[in-house]
């Protein structure tokens, strides 16, 4: 049975994931995830390689860091993941410039405790002053294990497509009018985009979309005026592309319900 729980506080979403039949398509949050495999092997394709992490594994993904998931075999999957946004977690690791972490499973006991407890007080609902205490202690202990480096910066052409894509996330994805701002042709640009960054341009457009629609979630507690801002058909429209890539609805998502990674 697949089961997906998120909370969030002092700034972190935290996830309990139980799956055994889902599968994530290609996404890519916003946020830095970290997480813990806690029984089961979580299967999933990163930077174009399969990974495999076993119980115990810490894994490690980047912000804009295209990836999929499910679990290995028909034993299922657990797992915890917290989902940090970018601004917080270099204030927390007390570095300016983003950075990145080079490998996606490490095996560290004290560093995946410490992703353990700051998950387990998010989402038992602990008081948010702990949860800030917890982070905090995460972040000491990324810095004394050297995981994180200083990240490569979009190339100039990329990162103008996708400010473009971002500033119209409200309307259809309109190629031509991005393709001319770049003086590329369509397929040169399809072609770029999704070498530099493993997905599509509509792929990116779409999850977008979606990660606007959970952060207008979050804020204001109205599905209905997130499928209106993001430019969805409908709310049937959202949740399928919602649970595409959190592993739950819109509406369960909401409710305190159900996400995956």
């Amino acid at each position: 049975m697949d089961k997906f729980l998120y909370k969030k506080s002092a700034g972190i979403t935290a996830l309990s994931a139980s799956m055994t039949e889902f599968k994530y398509k290609k996404h890519a949050h916003q946020e830095y995830a970290i997480g813990v495999t806690l029984r089961g092997i979580q299967h999933y394709h990163i930077d174009g390689s399969l990974q495999l992490s076993h119980q115990n594994g810490v894994m490690f993904f980047n912000p804009e860091q295209v990836h999929d998931g499910m679990a290995h075999d028909k034993s299922g999957l657990d797992y915890v993941m917290l989902y940090i946004d970018p601004e917080m977690f270099l204030e927390g690791i007390g570095k300016k410039d983003l950075v990145r972490f080079p490998t996606p499973i490490v095996y560290d006991n004290s560093l995946g405790q410490r992703v353990l407890s700051l998950s387990q007080a998010i989402l038992s609902e602990k008081d948010e002053a702990l949860c800030s205490e917890l982070f905090l202690s995460l972040s000491d202990r990324l810095v004394r294990t050297e995981l994180s480096l200083n990240d490569k910066k979009d190339s100039v052409i990329i990162r103008k497509a996708k400010d473009m894509i971002h500033a119209n996330l409200e309307h259809v994805l309109k190629l031509d009018e991005i393709c001319i701002g770049l003086d590329l042709s369509k397929f040169q640009f399809i072609r770029l985009f999704k070498a530099h960054t493993g997905i599509s341009p509509y792929q990116y457009f779409l999850n977008c979309k979606v990660e606007r629609a959970k952060q207008l979630i979050e804020k204001n507690r109205d599905i209905y005026l997130a499928v209106a801002a993001c430019g969805f058909f409908d709310l049937t429209h959202l949740n399928k592309h919602f649970k595409s890539v959190y592993g739950t609805t819109a509406l369960e998502y909401i409710s305190g319900g159900k996400r995956s990674e």
